[in-house]
């Protein structure tokens, strides 16, 4: 299996959901919220993940309009992953995030646990859901060998 590390990213207005995935790209995890406070600062604390993970590829979940479309928000967080991509040296994959904070909340609620007083976690799970997503999609090709 060819080895891949991509970060899925959760992008809102106060937080940043950040997911990463095992080597064989079949499993995506939260690994952290990142509250967001400057540009600047959201690259320094993404740079530090890349680092560590030796990312290669961001995945960025885009809320769709119900047709298909790419509402007000929708590009504003098209343009702030094109400006991070830039700052990170790292290409930028978009995923559709319709729906995904709300499964993160329901799958907390089975496990008893409060989407509400956990916000951080709802975007972390959501993260995760937008790799997992693109995961599944992408195409799997073997490594030469």
């Amino acid at each position: 299996m060819e080895r891949i590390s991509a970060l899925g990213l959760d992008v809102g207005s106060k937080r940043i959901g950040v997911a990463g995935c095992d080597g064989l790209g079949l499993i995506a995890t939260g690994l952290a919220t990142i509250q967001r406070t400057s540009f600047q600062r959201d690259v320094e604390q993404l740079q530090q993940i890349v680092r560590e993970r030796q990312v290669a590829v961001l995945v960025v979940g885009l809320p769709y309009l119900s047709d298909g479309t790419l509402g007000s928000q929708a590009k504003q967080i098209e343009k702030f992953a094109k400006r991070l991509s830039t700052a990170l040296k790292l290409p930028v994959e978009f995923a559709d995030e319709r729906l995904t904070s709300f499964e993160a909340e329901q799958q907390m609620q089975a496990q008893n646990i409060s989407p509400s007083r956990n916000k951080s976690m709802v975007d972390r799970k959501a993260a995760a859901i937008i790799l997992q997503d693109w995961l599944d999609r992408r195409p799997r090709r073997k490594t030469e060998g």
